[in-house]
């Protein structure tokens, strides 16, 4: 039976963030999904609402509608000092068609991907699919890239997937590591990508953008964290205008564009008031200290994390076992690949009320 499925994605897993979030029963407790527990604002609602009355809920162009093209432009400007043109970006249907789209133009069979083991789920099953070999780069003890490791791989490898502020770990890379990275990986043929959809959320930290550091860098974002609108599935990527001529092939076949209304609410995103960013962030900062201050009180050792809004904590797996029996949902560490299977991701982009209550039943686990 096996047999009539593609040998690509017969290896692949069903996401395990996924599978544990959808197995959860009722009075769980979910701090396994990176899901902002905040409204979409309600500028960027009400704009999305005049684009239906107004009947903008046909196709647009292929890459996305100008204004935002435009808009994204000014953001990168002024918040990334990156310059692009608008026919150097596509808007995509979340940053995961972006990532999607970059992996089927540029890996072919057997090119090796680079991304760090623990790392996001996506990246080492696109890499698959895409035909190429999703090979494992290590973290330091403090959870971020080991920039030597990294080096030592780089040599004939088709792709280094970036991610700072990072997912599982909440790592924000530093400035001089960004740049190693990126100029080492150019200096050899290799094709940086860079996930960057938690810019907005990093405490006492600096976010680099990888573009700042050499040209061939592909920056992926969206709207889903920074503006909590994972629901409306709207992200993008910009790059070298020959990358982009590619990726719109792909998109154009798989996606053909992001949907209009969508589009036109991420317009009122990017050029409305941009204070409730600040808000959400200073929330999940407190949520940070919280939870990484109860579990560093029942004797967890792990880095603070310094953005995103996960926290990465050494865990066996039987306890993990426990705490998901205990109604709070966490996610293993096998989850991320294969170099974590003693660590679990907790995140923090819930309620601090459903922060503690989860925290009391981990103390309850422990205690069994």
């Amino acid at each position: 039976m096996q047999e009539r499925f593609a040998e690509r994605i017969r290896g692949i897993e069903i996401s395990g963030i996924r599978r544990i979030f959808e197995a959860a029963g009722p009075d769980s407790i979910n701090l396994g999904l990176g899901q902002p527990d905040f409204d979409t604002p309600q500028h960027i609602r009400d704009a999305a609402i005049r684009a239906i009355q107004e009947g903008k809920t046909g196709y647009t162009t292929n890459n996305g509608i100008p204004e935002l093209r435009a808009a994204i432009c000014e953001k990168f400007k002024k918040e990334n000092g990156l310059s692009y043109k608008p026919d150097q970006l596509i808007v995509t249907a979340g940053a995961s068609e972006a990532l999607h789209i970059v992996m089927q133009a540029l890996v072919g069979h057997g090119d090796r991907v680079l991304c760090a083991d623990p790392g996001f789920v996506s990246y080492a099953a696109l890499a698959t699919m895409a035909g190429g070999r999703p090979v494992s780069v290590p973290l330091d003890t403090k959870l971020h890239v080991d920039i030597e490791a990294a080096k030592n791989l780089m040599e004939g490898a088709r792709v280094f997937v970036l991610n700072s502020p990072g997912n599982p770990t909440g790592a924000v890379e530093s400035k001089e590591s960004i740049r190693a990275i990126v100029e080492y990986a150019n200096d050899r043929g290799v094709t940086v990508v860079s996930d960057e959809v938690y810019e907005h959320f990093v405490y006492g930290k600096k976010h680099w953008s990888a573009a700042q550091f050499g040209e061939d860098v592909i920056t992926v974002n969206a709207t889903s964290k920074t503006y909590a609108m994972t629901g409306w599935r709207l992200g993008y990527l910009a790059a070298q205008s020959e990358v982009v001529e590619q990726c719109l092939k792909v998109h154009q076949y798989c996606q053909a564009c992001a949907t209009s209304i969508s589009q036109y609410a991420a317009v009122a995103a990017y050029t409305g008031d941009q204070n409730l960013v600040g808000v959400m962030r200073d929330e999940y900062r407190a949520r940070r200290d919280l939870i990484c201050t109860s579990l560093h009180g029942m004797e967890f050792d792990f880095p603070e994390p310094d953005g995103a809004f996960y926290t990465f904590v050494p865990m066996k797996p039987a306890l993990v076992q426990k705490i998901i029996g205990r109604g709070v949902i966490i996610v293993p560490g096998t989850a991320f690949g294969v170099n974590a299977p003693e660590y679990a991701r907790l995140s923090y982009a819930a309620s601090r009320e459903n922060l503690i209550r989860a925290l009391d039943r981990i103390r309850q686990a422990m205690g069994e």
